[in-house]
């Protein structure tokens, strides 16, 4: 039988949908291959002919979801600099959507145990990350890539902590301290 021009691109881009956000939403672990493709309307049968394994599936993801993360950023700092990119992720609609979310504050830990293969992508986009950010800095006297690292951990780390405490009046002061730290960081 035969599939009509482009079905197969459809469906792995269907797959890489609903696993990443399935990945940000439950966790690489707790997500199995079988739930993805029932979400994604398809067999379980219909996953290997687009991906070798989880593993390769979830470097995909990431890579795609760190490349998606890019953009945001530079249309955060084509409409507003560096204060509205952070105001943008340590917003309550970034907390309460970790699915559609930041990969690295939802996935950090599993992304740490994953194969060296994953690992490096995630360095090489996280590393894109942080030089889009450098070059946004004013001008300083300290290393602008030095900088945009403290300004991630601040905001990844202060997302998480806003995720993981039990209270909506904690979680905001924790949005508001990490999106304060992070401004002081961008003062020439």
């Amino acid at each position: 039988m035969r599939y009509e021009k482009g079905r197969k691109d459809a469906s792995r881009s269907r797959i890489l949908e609903v696993a990443a956000d399935r990945f940000r939403g439950d966790g690489i672990a707790a997500t199995g291959l079988a739930s993805i493709m029932s979400d994604a309307g398809m067999t379980n049968g219909a996953f290997y002919p687009h991906f070798q394994s989880k593993a390769a599936l979830v470097r995909e993801c990431v890579a795609t979801a760190l490349e998606g993360q890019s953009g945001q950023i530079a249309e955060a700092l084509a409409s507003g600099g560096l204060t509205t990119a952070i105001d943008a992720y340590l917003s309550a609609a970034h907390r309460d959507n970790p699915d559609k979310g930041c990969a690295s504050a939802a996935l950090l830990p599993e992304i740490a145990r994953e194969p060296a293969e994953t690992r490096q992508v995630y360095t090489e986009r996280f590393m894109t990350l942080v030089r889009q950010v450098s070059a946004a800095l004013p001008p300083q006297t300290g290393n602008p890539e030095d900088i945009a690292l403290g300004i991630f951990a601040t905001l990844i780390g202060a997302l998480q902590l806003a995720r993981a405490v039990d209270g909506m009046e904690l979680s905001d002061r924790i949005l508001a301290a990490g999106a304060d730290a992070a401004r002081a960081l961008i003062q020439p």
